[in-house]
């Protein structure tokens, strides 16, 4: 596609600002997006459909996020890191990796590969207020609440959405950041794999009566999955993954005999455990769309690539992705090239896809491996853990992975 004249900002129909980007979604991607924008100049406006007060002040959701080098770099570049209250930070020094009752455990050593920790651990809920917060105080930031699209349309020089008001909206660009079950990105005619591991994930906040040393423990049981990770203090979160009939029989239990469950699942590791925390419920579903753009259009975070928490990727391929797809748009911009031009929009899917295609792949297989419950499974699961915990250069490479770190070669 020959590129087009720069135009101006578009005028929005019903707003007196000029917009260059149109951003559907107020969650952590979307304003994150909106934050690296303006720091580029950049005008833009968020169409959020909720109303304002979950956005502004977001609830605690149980969900605990473990952020890599690369991601806490991307906040602390935006401003937004320095928003997250020090004292709800938590380091992760190591991760244990464990396959039911064996006494094997392949471990990851952030030291191992010179650095104090492989990530930080931080509640989803304080993420989303600082890139609120963050993004409010930007000058070139507009947020429009209660504005569920229903329509858009391209022409050569922008997109159009229309909101359920019947207000139309125009930019040069338009970004779907509205959750994996994206409309936005169904009305742009992108599909998505799905896959449903018909399974949930039970979260929550848990006290408990041993240090936990910043150490992640990833378990995988016998039909289901236990995560421990650290939190702030002599706290860690729980993430308990069951089948839907697992997930109805523990959500019954008081609150006692679920903290009792969750020790006694993990093998009384760190003594006695209560509850500090409400617990919550999401289900399992894991998706990759068919591509991550089209003409005036592109998807950046869950709408994107909506990952299975085991491997802990989900918002820093979101940060990734807000990462390459600015660096790409101020490229054009420079070059005097049109915010919708194919090309900035190509290659920041073939960066973005390069990234995480592997990954997601990955991860389902591990997921797959580790939750299937035939005796071949479950050999193989053990030997994989031996074999890993014996190559340096595997560990090493997988180390990496979980740090966001650039990785050269297997050594």
């Amino acid at each position: 596609m020959n590129a087009l004249p720069m135009p101006a900002a578009l005028t929005l129909a019903s707003d007196a600002e000029p917009t260059d980007v149109l951003i559907v979604g107020a969650g952590p991607a979307g304003l994150a997006l909106s934050v690296a924008l303006a720091r580029e100049g950049l005008h833009c406006t968020v169409l959020e459909q909720s109303e304002l007060a979950p956005i502004a002040q977001p609830a605690e959701d149980g969900r605990d996020i473990a952020l890599t080098h690369r991601s806490r770099r991307i906040l602390e570049q935006l401003g937004i890191w320095q928003h997250i209250p020090a004292d709800e930070i938590a380091p992760l020094r190591r991760a244990h990796v464990r396959n039911g009752h064996s006494p094997l455990v392949l471990p990851f050593e952030a030291q191992d590969d010179g650095y104090e920790a492989l990530g930080w651990l931080v509640p989803n809920h304080l993420i989303r207020a600082a890139c609120y917060r963050v993004a409010m105080s930007e000058d070139r930031v507009h947020l429009r609440m209660q504005a569920r699209v229903t329509s858009l349309s391209r022409d050569a020089l922008g997109m159009t959405v229309r909101l359920e008001d019947g207000s139309p909206w125009r930019a040069p660009l338009l970004v779907a950041a509205d959750s994996r079950f994206s409309t936005v990105r169904r009305m742009a005619g992108i599909g998505a794999r799905m896959l449903d591991f018909g399974r949930t994930a039970i979260v929550c906040r848990m006290s408990h009566a041993q240090p936990h040393d910043g150490t992640a423990h990833e378990c995988f049981l016998n039909g289901h999955t236990l995560a421990i990770l650290p939190m702030a203090g002599q706290q860690s979160s729980a993430v308990w993954t069951v089948n839907s009939e697992g997930a109805t029989r523990l959500m019954a239990l008081d609150e006692t005999a679920f903290a009792d469950g969750v020790a006694q699942a993990f093998e009384h590791r760190l003594g006695a455990m209560t509850l500090a925390g409400p617990r919550h419920v999401y289900p399992l579903v894991a998706v990759y769309a068919q591509r991550f753009w089209a003409e005036r259009f592109a998807l950046i975070g869950d709408a994107a690539v909506g990952m299975h928490p085991v491997t802990a990727h989900g918002y820093n391929f979101g940060l990734y992705g807000v990462e390459t797809l600015v660096r790409e748009l101020a490229q054009a911009r420079r070059l005097g090239r049109d915010l919708g031009d194919d090309r900035a929009l190509s290659a920041y899917s073939r960066e973005h896809e390069r990234l995480t295609l592997p990954i997601y792949l990955g991860t389902n297989a591990i997921v797959k491996l580790f939750t299937t419950e035939t005796l071949p499974a479950r050999l193989a699961r053990e030997a994989v853990l031996r074999v890993a915990s014996h190559l340096p250069p595997l560990k090493k490479a997988i180390t990496r992975q979980l740090t966001g770190r650039k990785q050269s070669a297997l050594a």
